[in-house]
């Protein structure tokens, strides 16, 4: 692992403490999941197909509530096998990525101390948080943003929320002398977890629609993302004796069109722009 990626670790299991202090509630899940079919841009085949990659993804969730709201913390370390390379250089081993998501949910309606809900809306709220991220492929990202919108919550079992956001992002690639800040530019986001009724299951995931950022780093154009991410998982630790929510199994989907804003239209960007991800994915809470 590069330096690079152990120092963000490190912050990563700081935060996660952090965010657990005063806490009325919280889970914590370290996650492995696994796949043969990612996609990154401009990582295409001769013919212009998408390069499938393998990833094996490790992560290290937080989430935790408090008198006034929820915080959540998600940090994954991305291993690429070799059609992601290292530097970009053919025949190198795989490229490492760090991503690290942020978000704080504030509960207006506890702030006030009044319940807000109306209809099928359980109450109201902001969120806003940051993304963080670091690679060491040919392209290098080093992105860096900022979001911050309204968020209405849903009165359902487990919990559904949708939020407009605003982010302003900026990135500090190769090629580049000085960091880049693209327009900033809006976001529709929905997340969820719902128990499948009395069964040891539930859906979990997220969606996004981003609009687009304007002109790239390099003077091209950029494209609304469409991103979802989505699990069904199985209380394997609740059918063999364990507590609930200890260990979880089970099967994931992504789908990312124009993957960073890139256009799969694009000469290069190309076919890789889109991913589309089946994978396998295990869970230990505690």
């Amino acid at each position: 692992m590069n330096p690079t990626c152990k120092t963000a670790l490190a912050l990563a299991l700081a935060a996660t403490s952090l965010t657990s202090l005063a806490a009325d509630w919280s889970d914590t899940a370290i996650s492995v999941r696994y796949g043969t079919q990612f996609a990154e841009p401009y990582n295409n085949n001769p013919d212009g197909s998408r390069n499938d990659i393998t990833k094996t993804i490790v992560g290290l969730t937080h989430v935790s509530g408090y008198k006034y709201g929820v915080n959540f913390f998600n940090a994954d370390l991305l291993l690429s096998d070799r059609n992601d390379p290292g530097d970009g250089t053919p025949g190198a081993s795989g490229a490492q990525e760090v991503y690290i998501v942020y978000r704080h949910l504030l509960d207006i309606g506890k702030v006030m101390g009044k319940d807000l809900k109306v209809g099928p809306v359980r109450g109201f709220g902001f969120t806003a948080g940051f993304d963080w991220n670091t690679k060491n492929d040919g392209y290098a990202s080093k992105k860096r943003m900022f979001v911050f919108g309204p968020t209405v919550m849903f009165d359902v079992p487990g919990f559904a929320n949708l939020s407009l956001l605003a982010f302003k992002e900026s990135n500090s690639p190769k090629g580049i002398a000085d960091r880049y800040t693209y327009d900033t530019h809006p976001a529709l986001a929905a997340e969820w977890g719902i128990p499948i009724g009395s069964l040891p299951l539930a859906f979990e995931g997220y969606a996004l629609y981003i609009g687009d950022k304007g002109t790239n780093e390099f003077g091209g154009p950029t494209k609304p993302e469409t991103h979802v991410d989505m699990k069904l998982m199985l209380d394997v630790g609740l059918l063999a004796g364990a507590p609930k929510g200890t260990f979880k199994v089970g099967i994931a989907y992504e789908y990312w069109k124009n993957k960073f804003g890139n256009p799969t239209e694009t000469p290069g960007a190309g076919e890789g722009a889109t991913a589309r991800t089946p994978m396998i994915r295990a869970e230990y809470h505690f």
